[in-house]
């Protein structure tokens, strides 16, 4: 028994030990509150869309022309079993899409009534912005991205437009995809 209470003393000691010599919790800094989305280029401009409007990021897939549909519509791609509409942004902005294909990705854009997937120049995954920095200047765009666009974010002197792809899902110039 004598052991069991030596051995209960010298763990004490060492807890208390280990408690004087240990450094305190660095101090709390002051965190801001983040705003996070998608990263993208489309028509020479940085933009993001909200995490809650992007479903997924995909490499262009094969896909199958479609006859009869605006020009901006490139096609429809089976994407896990699902037949995915894909349609060229920069085309319906009035625009072409820039740099290698390689580069070139789809962003998913799935609503209640509307599954779609948006070729886009370049995606650079997550942004984080602090949500203080919000602007609502959205600077010098294309006239057509216009409608889609909501404030801005700046960060080291890139000015990342906020896209709104419930906008663009709301537009029925874009919900009518068959030529006139």
């Amino acid at each position: 028994m004598a052991e069991q209470s030596s051995a209960f003393k010298v763990l004490a000691q060492l807890a208390q030990a280990s408690r004087n010599t240990a450094r305190g919790l660095p101090a709390q800094l002051d965190a801001r509150e983040q705003w996070s989305g998608v990263g993208f280029t489309l028509l020479g401009s940085y933009f993001v869309a909200s995490m809650d409007e992007v479903a997924e990021m995909l490499e262009v897939p094969n896909f199958t022309h479609l006859p009869g549909v605006q020009p901006w519509v490139r096609g429809v791609a089976n994407v896990r079993g699902r037949l995915l509409p894909l349609f060229d942004l920069a085309a319906f902005c009035g625009g072409r899409l820039v740099g290698g294909r390689k580069r070139r990705r789809v962003l998913v854009l799935e609503t209640e009534t509307l599954y779609s997937g948006l070729i886009v120049d370049q995606v650079f995954g997550m942004q984080h912005f602090p949500v203080d920095d919000y602007r609502n200047d959205s600077g010098d765009l294309v006239e057509a991205i216009r409608p889609y666009v909501q404030g801005s974010y700046i960060v080291a002197g890139q000015q990342w437009n906020v896209f709104k792809l419930s906008e663009l899902a709301r537009d029925q110039r874009f919900t009518s995809a068959a030529k006139d």
